[in-house]
């Protein structure tokens, strides 16, 4: 998702978190401190970057030891920090899970906890590329969101991806498309009609975030019919497999720099909509709590946090297998998918009940459009990189799922309204599709067979 659509929902994001981390700066700054009046007075305070007016940022503390001020400085936009989001009283796990894994505790222990774990840093995550783009501009700021949008999943399947684990990667993937479109959508419609009997958003935009979805649906079922077809031929069926997938990966993120190029600038008017919704009802813009240092900083070091939470996290999961008897593809496709994205589901439904359902639809659709058309393709080509054979032929099975799954969406989102009972059509078939994953076992056959039968009569 580019920076126009994405600022604005990331503002609608932090505001509930925001909301308290405030109040405790208004509090703080009245207190006095060693070289402040009692009386609280703006001057005795100093901002991250330049003046308060200007910058946005909340202050750093004064003083004129540099061994107080410092320190204090950092306490003081840690708790900030911490006191952005609710769901940060979980990171108690991440030093917990690192433990654990590090001194091979039970795999399915180093699993939960790890799994806890991430749920805050990618709220965290979430937050400090906000704070960042901020400061960058809309086209760096596009850039920024396109890269760390979906750092958590991107990380999990790198870590994966590094460790031959194809088809945890492959299934993590699509799981994140259709938790967005089908689970997150559905909440987000439901959320929206418990409080009106219908809910409108741009149809315009929505459409365009569809039809790219086919799009990437597309690029899925042409490696596996053309698996399916190589069978049985005397050409290398792996191969050419691996030939398409690596020109479509390609094709692909082109396509998504054609959408942040429309995005932004040949069609941005389109989107003047989403980024009116972060000013409604008077609200104004909150405040940047981090300046780019240490927003930098902090992205910097939740990333190693994920990266390391990821790489006990993947390591467990054959163990996980063997011991919950659960296959790969239902962890990767259902579970792995929801603690990525845990946080941003949760707030997207709060837009949508508050009946800002730009908003919802982009985080939803777009998010989606983000994993099929940014990370599956770049992963297929640092697969092509490191030597993994990470290819777009996905198994049948998914293949269809993932078709249908677009369809639908496409269907409902068409006219640019939602109810409830929509919502509760994406929740269904997102259940529907949780239960299948749940019996459908590691060693089943693919259907391409089946569909060289269906072409060939």
């Amino acid at each position: 998702m580019s920076s126009s659509g994405f600022a604005g929902i990331k503002r609608a994001f932090s505001k509930h978190g925001r909301a308290f981390s405030n109040d405790v700066t208004h509090n703080h700054n009245t207190m006095p401190g060693p070289n402040q009046g009692t009386n609280g007075s703006a001057d005795e305070r100093t901002p991250l970057t330049g003046s308060n007016s200007h910058s946005g940022s909340q202050p750093l503390y004064k003083d004129d030891r540099a061994w107080v001020r410092y320190p204090m400085s950092f306490f003081h936009l840690a708790w900030l920090t911490l006191a952005s989001n609710y769901v940060n009283i979980l990171l108690v796990f991440v030093p917990v899970g690192i433990v654990l894994g590090a001194t091979g505790a039970n795999p399915t222990t180093v699993f939960i906890i790890n799994f806890i774990a991430i749920v805050p840093l990618a709220s965290l995550l979430s937050f400090a590329t906000e704070e960042l783009s901020a400061k960058l501009g809309q086209t760096i700021g596009g850039l920024l969101n396109a890269s760390f949008g979906n750092a958590v999943e991107l990380i999990v399947s790198i870590v994966a991806l590094r460790q031959g684990e194809i088809r945890i990667v492959q299934s993590s993937m699509l799981g994140s498309i259709l938790s967005n479109i089908l689970l997150v959508l559905g909440c987000c419609f439901i959320a929206s009609g418990v409080r009106r009997t219908e809910s409108t958003f741009n149809a315009t935009v929505a459409s365009t975030m569809a039809s790219l979805m086919a799009v990437a649906a597309t690029s899925l079922i042409i490696p596996a019919t053309l698996y399916a077809s190589l069978k049985g031929s005397a050409a290398d069926s792996e191969d050419n497999i691996l030939i398409l997938s690596h020109g479509t990966a390609i094709i692909m993120l082109i396509l998504y720099c054609l959408y942040l190029f429309f995005q932004l600038k040949t069609h941005a008017h389109l989107f003047d909509a989403e980024q009116q919704e972060g000013g409604e009802d008077g609200e104004e813009e909150e405040p940047q709590i981090l300046g780019p240092i240490p927003a930098t900083i902090c992205l910097i070091l939740v990333t190693l946090a994920v990266a390391v939470c990821a790489e006990y996290l993947v390591d467990s999961i054959d163990s996980i297998v063997d011991s919950l008897h659960i296959s790969k593809t239902f962890i990767g496709l259902i579970l792995l998918p929801i603690v990525g994205n845990a946080a941003e589901h949760v707030t997207a439904c709060v837009v949508a009940y508050k009946d800002k359902m730009d908003l919802a639809i982009g985080v939803a659709i777009g998010s989606s459009m983000q994993i099929a058309l940014f990370v599956t393709p770049f992963l297929v080509i640092l697969g092509w990189i490191i030597g993994q054979p990470m290819t777009l032929h996905f198994q049948g099975f998914e293949t269809v799922v993932f078709f249908l799954s677009v369809l639908v969406v496409n269907y409902l989102i068409g006219d640019g309204k939602s109810n409830y009972l929509e919502g509760c059509m994406c929740l269904g078939t997102y259940i529907i599709i949780a239960l299948a994953f749940y019996v459908y076992p590691d060693d089943a056959g693919d259907i391409g067979s089946m569909v060289k039968g269906v072409f060939s009569s």
